[in-house]
């Protein structure tokens, strides 16, 4: 089957302090997204679109000249661009509008099942194969979520954001919650929320912003995303996140969402200080045989 990898690769890093996109972690440049394209190619995807902004279009084109030529079809969506629904807001806006708006930034792209990704998410390499199963059994209106342990997800230095799941013995999702600022706290892992101090469980599956929808999600994700800005497009910093609006659909009845748990490790850069964790990582897999020395 055609399957199409989005990777959102437009966003700021401002907790990070630089832009971690293309930020080396691998013995000859290579970026975290580097292995997740080499892994998608392995598992059966033929074309990677990245959202990014123009003024990235440069330093993309530098650093997959010599990248997976031949291997996989590679086009470009520009999220600060996309001003459809947009456009009498602009003036006074300067964060993105999230997630949602993003995947809208490349519909002219994609007309076949698509898999979305973070760039600087490292999802593991069993996990791309997993999806692939999952999407060849995809049921029109039918959505899927990558589950991983929220314990397996965290910065030992600071709060990290997720789509925290509510799933059904039968692993359907029945609510799933943007919850801002998770931390370590001690042997506990809590939120704040409103003043208050709230746990989570460490099994609690959350969202990773790996996701799989069938091209015929994009309109529903349009139709949401008008309504939220009609909605919030005074609030110069709201954003509109794709697993808000999965569990809109879902409550609306126009969408099934699956969580599907995956076996891989996840690593990620949050913080600068996050950087030397995912490199010795990424090191050891290539040690031992799991990625070859050079990612080309």
């Amino acid at each position: 089957m055609d399957l199409t990898l989005v990777v959102l690769a437009a966003g700021m890093g401002s907790r990070y302090g630089g832009n971690k996109q293309l930020d080396g972690i691998g013995p000859h440049g290579e970026i975290i997204m580097d292995y997740s394209i080499h892994d998608a190619i392995n598992a059966g995807f033929t074309k990677v679109v990245f959202i990014i902004r123009t003024d990235l279009k440069d330093a993309f084109d530098e650093h997959y000249k010599n990248r997976f030529n031949g291997k996989i079809k590679m086009e470009y969506a520009f999220q600060n661009e996309y001003t459809e629904h947009t456009a009498p807001y602009e003036a006074d806006r300067k964060k993105p509008w999230g997630t949602t708006h993003a995947i809208l930034a490349a519909k002219h792209l994609i007309n076949e099942p698509f898999v979305v990704i973070n760039a600087d998410d490292y999802y593991g390499q069993e996990s791309f194969g997993e999806v692939v199963t999952a999407m060849k059994n995809l049921k029109e209106n039918e959505y899927l979520i990558m589950g991983y342990s929220l314990v397996n997800t965290l910065s030992d230095h600071g709060t990290v954001n997720r789509g925290v799941c509510q799933v059904k013995e039968d692993m359907t999702l029945t609510g799933i919650k943007e919850t801002l600022a998770i931390s370590k706290d001690g042997d506990d892992i809590t939120y704040e929320e409103n003043g208050v101090k709230h746990s989570l469980a460490p099994d609690t599956y959350v969202s990773m912003n790996f996701l799989g929808f069938p091209a015929s999600a994009l309109p529903h994700f349009e139709e949401k995303f008008v309504d939220f800005v009609k909605e919030n497009h005074t609030n110069p910093k709201s954003e509109c996140f794709i697993p808000a609006e999965m569990d809109n659909l879902m409550n609306e009845g126009k969408a099934t969402v699956k969580v599907v748990p995956t076996s891989a490790s996840w690593l990620g850069v949050t913080y600068q200080e996050d950087k030397p964790f995912v490199v010795s990582g990424i090191s050891k897999m290539i040690a031992d045989g799991k990625y070859p020395e050079e990612i080309k």
